[in-house]
């Protein structure tokens, strides 16, 4: 399996660092672009350039205009994407079918190919535009997973958190071993 995962600028630089080497760590081939803001982005928050992000899981990095790159055409595209983080820009150039950068053509590849495409969009609040973008990309056979981690799992530091976010996404992509803490009721007292 093949999981094309893309950078965006939005805040959570940790998600798509996490979600890459969890891919990696389950035997999946990573290929993987940034954004320029993600890269500032990633530099901030973690220190460490966007390509270090996923510098032990990608097996291949594309520039973020790069229409010529596989993940851009149907006939060689990867077999799922995540979009993580996913602001709400791209999610609106998404949903809007403008497929004019490397993440826009490949999302859009994606959909029209019928194969996976997951954005873990990062944003709070919501106005009507981000909703609609949603419902948009979602009656078009995408799944929009906002960033919000569950607590039932008990976890322990911010990375178990982050991982939260990380099963559920790797689940809807079909990656093998997507550890996923599912809810269980406490015990009878």
């Amino acid at each position: 399996m093949t999981v094309f995962v893309a950078v965006t600028g939005a805040s959570g630089s940790i998600y798509a660092h996490r979600a890459m080497a969890a891919l990696a760590g389950a035997g999946v081939e990573v290929w993987a672009t940034a954004t320029l803001t993600a890269r500032a982005v990633a530099q901030h928050e973690l220190g460490f350039e966007a390509e270090a992000l996923g510098a032990e899981a990608a097996s291949r990095w594309f520039a973020p205009d790069d229409l010529t790159a596989p993940p851009a055409s149907g006939s060689s595209c990867a077999d799922a994407m995540l979009v993580i983080p996913c602001s709400m820009g791209t999610l609106g150039r998404i949903a809007a079918g403008t497929a004019d950068t490397l993440i826009t053509r490949a999302a859009d590849v994606c959909l029209k190919e019928r194969r996976p495409l997951v954005l873990v969009t990062r944003e709070a609040p919501l106005n009507l535009i981000h909703l609609r973008n949603m419902t948009t990309v979602t009656e078009a056979g995408g799944i929009v997973l906002p960033a919000c981690p569950h607590f039932y799992a008990n976890p322990k530091d911010v990375h178990d958190l982050v991982d939260t976010v990380i099963g559920r996404a790797l689940a809807h992509l079909g990656a093998p071993d997507a550890h996923q803490p599912r809810w269980s009721p406490p015990a009878a007292p």
